[in-house]
């Protein structure tokens, strides 16, 4: 018995990592590629994080294996060897995991820092300042864009355009917006495009994204905020420019509609 369990703790790591290798190829890793260029440098991130954790759990789990093999084979006349006390066990299990988690921070703080400091945003976002303010609330994403031809104020205007659930974006150009929450935390994920921020009451927080390709990207919230948690979700709409300014168009419209028709105006004079 305790040869089986030697050779089971040198088959099931060896196992995983079959699984992991073949995982991508069949759809069980990420359901879709990172459709953002900051994305992909955040997949790469998570990439280079997988491969240091791959090695270590790998390298841990043959190691026990071995001990469990040895202790399993070894005669009873055998005397057994006692490393408890090492210093230099305990130097190197406390120099090494140092130096790679040392290595990770100096690695990520480029990709951080594009992503989260205000003054690395591109400079395009920074020249035309906000393109709408999203609000999280329960439960749902409240847009508001600015009027035309006008730039976003922090405070609401009268001529502010708003929508529910519905973010419309241009492609190919980097495009900022603040974002605030009416009541309690939520967070504003974006699985395709690899945005995850909370939305803090109290707070405008800026967050910025570039999408390339044209095509309809979750909006989900990922942060427990109540008992609707589970239906809030909206989709952002990533298209050429002209389709974002007919949908702007369209949604003035909509706004200032009276629900009065011109032919009914028509009518009454008659």
């Amino acid at each position: 018995m305790k040869k089986f369990w030697a050779l089971f703790f040198f088959l099931w790591p060896t196992v995983a990592l079959i699984v992991c290798y073949i995982a991508p190829s069949r759809d069980w890793w990420f359901y879709t590629e990172a459709m953002s260029p900051l994305g992909v440098r955040i997949d790469n991130l998570f990439y280079m994080i997988l491969w240091i954790v791959t090695a270590v759990f790998i390298g841990t789990q043959y190691a026990l294996g071995y001990v469990m093999w040895k202790g399993a084979t070894k005669s009873e006349s055998q005397p057994a060897h006692f490393s408890h006390g090492s210093h230099s066990l305990e130097l190197i299990w406390t120099i090494v995991p140092a130096f790679v988690l040392v290595f990770i921070a100096l690695y990520q703080m480029d990709v951080w820092r594009d992503f989260r400091v205000k003054s690395s945003f591109p400079e395009e976002t920074q020249q035309d300042g906000a393109q709408m303010e999203i609000t999280a609330r329960q439960f749902e994403w409240r847009i508001r864009y600015p009027g035309p031809g006008k730039q976003l104020e922090l405070t609401p205007q009268p001529d502010d355009l708003y929508a529910v659930n519905e973010v419309h974006i241009p492609t190919g150009r980097p495009v900022k917006f603040n974002l605030r929450t009416d009541d309690v935390q939520h967070a504003f994920f974006a699985p395709e495009l690899r945005i995850k921020q909370d939305a803090v009451p109290g707070k405008v927080i800026p967050v910025w994204v570039m999408v390339e390709e044209s095509g309809t990207y979750n909006l989900l919230c990922a942060e427990l905020c109540g008992w609707g948690h589970y239906k809030m979700r909206a989709n952002i709409y990533a298209e050429p420019e002209e389709k974002v300014q007919e949908y702007m168009e369209q949604l003035l419209q909509d706004q200032n509609d009276d629900g009065v028709s011109e032919d009914s105006d028509d009518a009454d004079d008659e």
